[in-house]
């Protein structure tokens, strides 16, 4: 049972982290395609990205860490 909660643990972990980054991604991308103007515009919100994007990144990389340690099974003496 362990190992299932585990793995439903880094599913939805890593699908929280692979989403969130890819959409700061995108928010950051799509500034710099405005040229020499989009790169002031996309490094003055990148804070703003990061704190909307990075904070859901770190929950789903926690999320993946945590059921990557369930999984693991115990060294035998």
């Amino acid at each position: 049972m362990k190992e299932f909660f585990g793995g439903l643990l880094m599913a939805v972990g890593g699908l929280i982290a692979v989403l969130s980054g890819m959409c700061s991604l995108a928010m950051f991308a799509s500034g710099l395609r405005r040229g020499l103007s989009g790169l002031a515009d996309s490094l003055s919100s990148l804070p703003l990205i990061l704190l909307f994007g990075g904070v859901p990144f770190a929950l789903g990389a926690g999320l993946f860490m945590l059921g990557r340690r369930l999984r693991q099974k115990k060294a035998q003496l």
